[in-house]
């Protein structure tokens, strides 16, 4: 991808603003924080520190894939779900960290913040990956509603930040909030003898049990709400009331970053409606992903209920790494909202493909048999992965080389054009 001179000038208007009001982050978090970036050198890059973080998570990953290669839900040691509670928590570290280590080594830069949002993005699919399989959900489609909304939540925050130029973390974000509820989930997986099966019990029980009058309660706000099944408060299981706790999450977010682009657009004297579009080229592509999907109850080859519901995730992931990541281009460099790219057609592609046997009473060109998905799923995966590779590349390339500060070194151009460390003076102001 190529950035244009217009784009490369807005980066020079770039300034960071965010707005945290999170009470754990300030009172609890943030001294932490503050004392844990002492302990890195200032010869360390803030990108480096963001990506060692994120390694703390391919580390997870790796883990989970040796012991459950095909995403089956095997019941995996104790200690691996430690480990995911411990690489969790050391990534939101390193990720809370690296804007501190950058003001330190005067490397504060928009680079900085495209780095961390990429890295931000590819976190937040790995975690539902990770998550789902702690809750006993993996292959269902749970799982896939489940990485729906995250990636809606991180789409609604980016969305916001391009309209308002404001990074706002509310009173309880995913950043903060959500990933340590995630690190007690991996928690109480690994210390519970029943591990993920925990969180298949429904979640009242324990009320039940403790005040066995609060049932007659329950019982009404059944029938008051038309509860039914699973559904029903006595019996609704722990891992669905996460994922519902998730999506009033995701709506309430949505309506949130809305509220604040309302206020900044108002401030501006610009249309408040307009900015509203902004959603479709997500919310077009999660249907499209979705509807790919769907294909199996129509006939088609399973994606939900297999092993490649894994790769089909990843896919998914590296896709929506893509769209976010042009999103935060565009709000740093003050570009134009965009509104599609490529990847939206290689899965309108597979979409049409898998559900072109119930659309057009044909069977799928390159799906039409289990194999053949096999391959093409897995050729998706990849596709996406070195999609994502070639952009970030090519724009780590391009901005550093008109900023002259690098990206995983702590180092800057001098007055001549060579690359030199910080801290050493520039040839021609000697």
């Amino acid at each position: 991808m190529r950035i244009t001179k217009e784009q490369l000038k807005g980066i020079d208007k770039y300034k960071y603003s965010g707005i945290d009001k999170s009470i754990l982050s300030k009172y609890v978090l943030g001294p932490f924080w503050t004392w844990l970036v002492t302990l890195f050198p200032k010869t360390l890059a803030p990108n480096t520190i963001t990506f060692l973080g994120l390694c703390f998570v391919f580390a997870n990953i790796f883990t989970l894939l040796y012991f459950d290669p095909t995403y089956e839900g095997k019941v995996l040691p104790s200690w691996v779900y430690l480990s995911w509670a411990i690489g969790l928590f050391a990534y939101q570290s390193m990720d809370a960290i690296d804007g501190k280590q950058a003001r330190r080594t005067g490397m504060a830069s928009a680079l900085g913040e495209m780095f961390d949002h990429g890295c931000d993005a590819i976190n937040t699919t790995l975690e539902v990956v990770l998550c789902a399989h702690a809750l006993g959900m993996s292959r269902s489609w749970w799982t896939v509603a489940s990485q729906a909304a995250a990636l809606c939540n991180f789409y609604a925050s980016t969305w916001e930040e391009y309209h308002t130029g404001t990074l706002y973390l509310s009173a309880f974000s995913g950043p903060v909030e959500g990933i340590l509820m995630i690190c007690v989930i991996y928690l109480i997986t690994a210390f519970h003898p029943a591990g993920p099966g925990f969180w298949s019990t429904p979640i009242l029980t324990p009320l039940i049990k403790a005040f066995p009058q609060s049932l007659n309660l329950l019982l009404q706000v059944n029938e008051l709400l038309g509860l039914k099944g699973s559904w029903r408060l006595e019996r609704l299981p722990a891992n669905v009331a996460f994922m519902s706790f998730g999506a009033l999450g995701t709506v309430g977010n949505i309506f949130t970053a809305y509220s604040n682009v309302i206020q900044a657009r108002r401030k501006a004297g610009k249309p408040i409606f307009s900015p509203l579009l902004g959603y479709l080229p997500f919310f077009t592509h999660t249907l499209i992903l979705v509807t790919w999907l769907h294909a199996e109850l129509r006939g088609g080859v399973s994606l939900v209920h297999d092993a490649r519901l894994l790769p089909f995730i990843g896919y998914w992931g590296m896709a929506f790494s893509y769209q976010v990541s042009q999103l935060i281009l565009a709000h740093v460099t003050k570009s134009p909202f965009p509104y599609w790219n490529g990847m939206m057609v290689y899965s309108l592609f597979g979409m049409i493909d898998a559900n072109s046997l119930w659309w057009f009473g044909r069977e799928p060109l390159v799906q039409s048999s289990p194999v053949a998905a096999n391959v093409f799923i897995s050729m998706s995966f990849f596709v996406a992965l070195f999609n994502y590779i070639r952009f970030a590349r090519e724009v780590i390339w391009q901005i550093t080389e008109y900023t002259g500060i690098a990206c995983f070194t702590v180092r800057h151009k001098d007055a001549s054009g060579k690359w030199v460390e910080n801290g050493v003076p520039d040839k021609k102001s000697q």
